[in-house]
């Protein structure tokens, strides 16, 4: 995965600099995007760039460029059979570090690169993620998809020391998100419960299809916040990302969620979520 994107450029990845006085370096002044690449195509594309397209709006970036074209390229050129784009757009370069943003004709600086990583065959989908909650503390624009992510580093690094896989962050008793993945439950009566999208969470993409596999599952879908207790008590829990895809969760703070087993609907959408997009970006790319 040698060759990345810098600035217009297609580079070896030993030659991209950046500089020092980037305020997405400085700032966190920066907005990114994660696109599966499965069978050397891109999933969910359209709705990526979207997403990208509205967080460099709702933070004022000037930036344009071919989103889809510069993905698909290192997707080639790389070889990726498998794996992720990371795509990142700063608002650019300041003559000093100043926290008052710089002129609206500043160039943004855009990167990407390529990285490869096992999506379908990730050994959690067999087994469940073993989950524990602690307070969200992070600001108030999740819906945001920023670089701002120490936060979340930091959960991460605490589900490491519990010995567990990851952290549903919670305000008020009720579940959020995960660290970097949407949260979502089906309770006992087989209603699949998912937080509404507000700015609270992130608007995730593989939410958008994994929803739409539910409804055509006949499933009862609530978009609405849940609590830890409702978690805890529900018959299967899941979390939904674009490295993660659709991925069982077993365990909440130490209590077993279901049989302890990853859910047989977890099961079903996660295959009609695989052969969904497989199918769209089979027409896409």
């Amino acid at each position: 995965m040698d060759l990345v994107y810098l600035n217009g450029e297609y580079v070896p990845k030993s030659s991209a600099n950046i500089s020092i006085f980037d305020r997405g370096l400085l700032f966190s002044d920066a907005v990114y995007e994660v696109i599966s690449v499965i069978d050397d195509r891109l999933i969910d594309m359209d709705r990526h760039v979207s997403r990208l397209e509205r967080s460099l709006g709702e933070l004022s970036i000037n930036a344009f460029a071919d989103w889809t074209a510069i993905s698909q390229y290192l997707v080639a050129e790389n070889k990726l059979k498998e794996g992720l784009i990371y795509l990142q757009v700063s608002r650019g370069v300041m003559d000093e570090r100043e926290y008052r943003w710089p002129a609206p004709d500043t160039p943004p600086t855009i990167f990407a690169f390529a990285q490869e990583r096992a999506l379908l065959e990730n050994p959690m989908a067999n087994r469940g993620m073993r989950i524990i909650t602690r307070p969200d503390l992070r600001w108030q624009r999740c819906d945001i998809k920023t670089t701002q992510l120490l936060y979340a580093s930091l959960m991460k690094m605490e589900a490491v020391a519990a010995g567990v896989d990851d952290v549903w962050m919670t305000r008020d008793d009720m579940i959020t998100e995960g660290t970097s993945q949407n949260a979502h439950i089906i309770s006992s009566d087989g209603v699949l419960i998912s937080h509404q999208l507000d700015r609270r969470i992130l608007p995730g993409v593989t939410r958008i299809e994994m929803l739409a596999q539910a409804g055509s599952m006949e499933l009862t879908v609530e978009e609405r916040a849940f609590s830890i207790d409702e978690a805890k008590n529900a018959a299967e829990a899941f979390v939904t990302s674009s490295t993660l895809l659709v991925m069982p969760v077993v365990e909440i703070d130490g209590h077993r969620i279901g049989d302890g087993k990853p859910g047989d609907q977890t099961g079903k959408i996660r295959q009609n979520y695989l052969a969904a997009v497989q199918r769209a970006s089979s027409t896409t790319n």
